[in-house]
């Protein structure tokens, strides 16, 4: 009986393909006017895909603000390129910029920035007001993301309420509400103590395992060590550990 060989052009067709690229910065250079200029990014290359899990971490003066706000077309960077879903971000005008930033990009700071005169589930609905749509689809899709986050039952509630931990759930669900490609994070535990924390860094392993792309800027090993890959950026210069 003649041998059975596996077709090559079948195993070949059977192995999954790579996950696109949600971040590819190519020798990226932000140089800001002084004397002398100061090199906040120098020659930076860094390409994330969709689903990974990523720690940016450096000491203060590291350069870290300063990819943060290139990474979210918040700044321009004075020389190289910048793909975000393979779009060439550094020639876009900057209303191309701004629309390209509020439908792909979610943002978490340290600090909230939660509105104190709006209930929870207003203040997730806020991150919809400029893309239009029913209200009632926004309100169905912001309850949808407090249930993500756990935070349901407090939809009700004025942010003045909630502990810290909870405000940055709440946070996470606005930053998440719009289904964005990149959840970009500063420093996202600073102002929370050890326990809650781990509720924030046991959020994002969810979120990670829900396919959100995560993109973490921080200074603690405590959060980096929980993301999957970690890159150092010192003097403007970014290495992967």
């Amino acid at each position: 009986m003649p041998e059975i060989r596996p077709d090559p052009g079948s195993r070949a067709a059977s192995v999954a393909p790579e996950p696109p690229d949600v971040i590819r910065l190519r020798d990226v250079c932000r140089v800001f006017p002084a004397e002398p200029p100061v090199h906040a990014l120098s020659h930076v290359s860094l390409r994330v895909r969709r689903g990974d899990y990523l720690a940016v971490v450096g000491p203060s003066g590291s350069g870290k603000s300063t990819l943060l706000n290139t990474l979210g077309l918040l700044d321009r960077p004075t020389s190289g390129s910048y793909e975000l879903e393979g779009i060439e971000t550094t020639t876009l005008r900057d209303g191309e910029r701004t629309r390209l930033r509020g439908h792909r990009i979610g943002f978490v700071f340290q600090s909230f920035h939660l509105l104190p005169r709006r209930t929870v589930l207003e203040n997730v609905m806020i991150a919809m007001i400029y893309g239009g749509g029913p209200r009632a689809e926004r309100r169905a899709r912001a309850e949808a993301a407090l249930a993500k986050v756990g935070m349901s039952h407090r939809a009700g509630f004025p942010p003045e309420r909630l502990s810290g931990g909870e405000r940055q759930r709440v946070a996470i669900a606005r930053a998440i509400v719009r289904e964005p490609s990149l959840l970009l994070c500063d420093e996202p535990t600073g102002n929370l103590d050890s326990r809650n924390t781990d509720l924030i860094l046991d959020l994002f392993d969810d979120l990670r395992g829900q396919g959100h792309t995560i993109v973490v800027i921080t200074h603690e090993d405590q959060v980096s060590e929980r993301a999957d890959r970690r890159v150092r950026i010192i003097d403007g210069v970014l290495t992967e550990e």
